[in-house]
Parts: structure tokens; sequence; C-alpha cells
């Protein structure tokens, strides 16, 4: 999950599933239900979503650590919706493009699937239009989120090697010159977690409140009826 248009890869945190769904091969068929394929960043905003609107769907979380190997995540993608499908009445994609360059939408043509809009789960959170104002202000903007912000130290400091050799922070991070917190369910917390997330990388933090209501409107939108 890139923060900014000047870094394709990401570093996206791992995460256990965001509900407690049994595996394909042991459930009961679902016929009037949605499988919501999910990345794993965003399955538990997702499924408290779902939860609030009452949505007959089940979140299938994918591993957040895909987004440090983008190439790999249209893959994972078509093998678990193959394999929900025979047990679901439809299987939706909590994608947007997450740096596969197209490659997630090939498998949603191939297998007649809808996926999340936009470039990145960022998009989905503030709109496209509103990010494009943040790196049009400064293009050296990091983006994170509630889920980036409680485990920035598992996947980004630790994934990146930065808390054996902090001395690679400038070569990570030097090209930076902000970080902007989308934030969707601020408390003082996390508010804590955001400040560390960036003084860790050096960097200022600008916290934007968003809510989930553009993740709500997404999934809306994907769901039939």
């Amino acid at each position: 999950m890139s923060s900014s248009p000047t870094v394709p890869t990401s570093t996206t945190p791992s995460s256990s599933s965001s509900r407690s769904t049994p595996e394909p091969a042991d459930q009961v068929d679902q016929v009037d239900r949605v499988a919501l394929v999910a990345c794993g960043a965003l399955a538990q905003p997702a499924a408290a979503v779902v939860a609030r609107r009452g949505w007959p769907v089940d979140v299938h979380p994918l591993p957040p650590l895909l987004h440090n190997h983008p190439e790999r995540i249209a893959d994972e993608v078509r093998t678990l919706a193959q394999r929900l499908a025979p047990s679901y009445a439809r299987v939706v994609i909590g994608y947007a493009d997450c740096g596969t360059y197209g490659a997630l939408d090939e498998v949603c043509r191939d297998l007649g699937l809808a996926r999340l809009p936009g470039l990145h789960c960022y998009d989905v959170y503030a709109g496209a239009s509103r990010l494009e104002r943040f790196f049009d202000e400064q293009p050296g903007t990091y983006l994170l989120t509630d889920f980036l912000a409680k485990s920035f130290a598992r996947t980004v400091l630790q994934e990146l090697g930065l808390d054996r050799y902090p001395e690679l922070r400038d070569t990570y991070f030097g090209h930076y010159t902000r970080m902007v917190w989308l934030a969707q369910d601020p408390d003082d917390e996390l508010r804590g977690l955001a400040a560390q997330a960036a003084a860790s990388i050096g960097l200022p933090l600008t916290v934007v409140e968003t809510g989930d209501h553009g993740l709500e409107h997404a999934l809306a939108a994907l769901l039939p009826g």
C-alpha cells in the first residue's frame, strides 16, 4: 500500500482476521450471503461496517503483508475467490488496485467480480481528489491509516529492518516531508501511536479525520440491492 505516488511498493501491517469465519472447505453453503475477499488492512473496519448495516456478508481476509509483495495479490485473490464461489451467492473483492498495476482487474474480469474503487485504500477512505490535493500541496506525503498506526513498528520498522539498522531511515524515507494520518476512529491511544510512527521516521504529523464513511459507501456499491 504505497503512501505516495513516488513509491510504488508499500509497507502494510500483518493482521489477523477481521471476524472469525470458517475455512471455505468447512463451510455449509451460504446461498443467501456474500463473501467479501478483503485486504487484511481493511478487514476489521469492513466487518464493523457490515455489522452496523446488518448486511449478509462474511469477511474473508488475506494477509495485509501481501502489500509488501503486490505482485502476489492478484493470484491470492483469484485463489480465494474461486474457493469461496461455490458456497456463496456472490463474491466481491475488498481491494483497490493496491499496486497490482491492473493485474487485479484482470482477475475481476476473468471471474466476473467487482472490487473497491481507486488505486489504494487511501482513495477509499479519503477520496481520490482529496488525496490528489494532498500530493499537489506536498508531494512527499506519507499516508497513515488507523491500521498502520496500530502496527507501524511491526510492519514498517521491523519489516524494513529499521529496528536493527536505524541508519537506513533516510534511505527509505528521506524524500518524505510529512505524514498525514487519515484517521477513521481516532482516540487518545491511536493519536499516541500515530505520533510515535511519525517521530520514528522523522516526519511531522498532520491529522485528517475521515471516519469510515468512504469505506461504507464503497462497500454498499459492491453489494447487491
